[in-house]
C-alpha cells in the first residue's frame, strides 16, 4: 500500500510539474475554486499546515499571477486571498491532471472494484481523520 502511496505521489509530482506547479500548491487553488475569497487563516486551516507555510505557498502563486493577495477592507492585518483567471484556468488543468491518473489507476477495474475500493477508502479516511469534524468524501469523477 506504500508502495502504491509512493507511486501515485510521483505521478502527481510529475504532472504537476509539467503544468507548472509543485505539489502542495494545486491544493490551494483548489481550495480557492470556488470562487470564495479566504483569508491565510482559512487556508491554512482547510490545508491543514501552519499559517506561515499557506503564506509562502500563497506568495509563490501570487507571484506566478494564479491568486491575488489584498488586505481586508477595514483591517488591513487580515490577508484575503482570491484566485484568479489564470489561476481558474489552472484549476480547470489540474481537474484533468487528476481524472487522467484516476483512470491510469483504476485501469482494468470494473464497476463493482471501483465502487469497493471507494468504500474502504472512505473507510481507511475516516480512521485517520479520528475524531475530527472533517466530513470524508470522495469526490466523484468520470473514472467512477
Amino acid at each position: 500500500m506504500v508502495y502504491a502511496a509512493r507511486l501515485h505521489r510521483s505521478r502527481i509530482g510529475e504532472r504537476l510539474s509539467a503544468i507548472g506547479l509543485f505539489p502542495g500548491q494545486e491544493q490551494v487553488l483548489q481550495a480557492l475554486a470556488s470562487g470564495e475569497t479566504s483569508t491565510m487563516g482559512e487556508l491554512a486551516q482547510v490545508l491543514r499546515v501552519k499559517p506561515p507555510t499557506a503564506s509562502k505557498t500563497v506568495a509563490r502563486l501570487a507571484a506566478q499571477g494564479l491568486v491575488e493577495r489584498r488586505a481586508e477592507p477595514g483591517d488591513a492585518r487580515v490577508i484575503v486571498v482570491s484566485l484568479t483567471q489564470a489561476g481558474a484556468d489552472k484549476v480547470a488543468a489540474i481537474d484533468s491532471l487528476w481524472r487522467e491518473i484516476e483512470d491510469e489507476l483504476l485501469e482494468g477495474f470494473d464497476g463493482k472494484d471501483r465502487k469497493r475500493l471507494r468504500k474502504l477508502l472512505r473507510k481507511m479516511a475516516k480512521n485517520l481523520a479520528g475524531d475530527s469534524d472533517d466530513d470524508v468524501e470522495f469526490e466523484e469523477t468520470a473514472a467512477a
